[in-house]
């Protein structure tokens, strides 16, 4: 059923069942979580598996999270610099 080289698919909706983030807890005490949202889901209109059941195409994306035993993380220095004030007796 393969029209040519390329397979047409109907775009179909994906559904959330449960929580879209599994947590795993390492043995040093770091959790780790893991977050997972589809992209796109389809289903394919002009083929079918060897078997005869549908042929899926589905794109996921996947967000990694440690969070390590003792929660500390570090930043640059100059994403929290204050403003510079203006000199004594100038107006801005």
């Amino acid at each position: 059923m393969n029209t040519g080289d390329q397979i047409e698919f109907k775009w179909i909706d994906a559904k959330l069942i449960g929580s879209d983030i599994v947590s795993f807890r390492l043995e040093d005490g770091a959790l780790v979580r893991v977050k997972v949202d589809i992209n796109r889901a389809g289903v394919a209109t002009t083929y079918t598996n060897p078997d005869g059941s549908p042929c899926y195409n589905v794109t996921a994306n996947i967000m990694v999270t440690t969070i390590p035993p003792d929660k500390k993380f570090k930043a640059p220095n100059q994403n929290f610099q204050a403003p510079k004030k203006p000199p004594a007796g100038q107006v801005t």
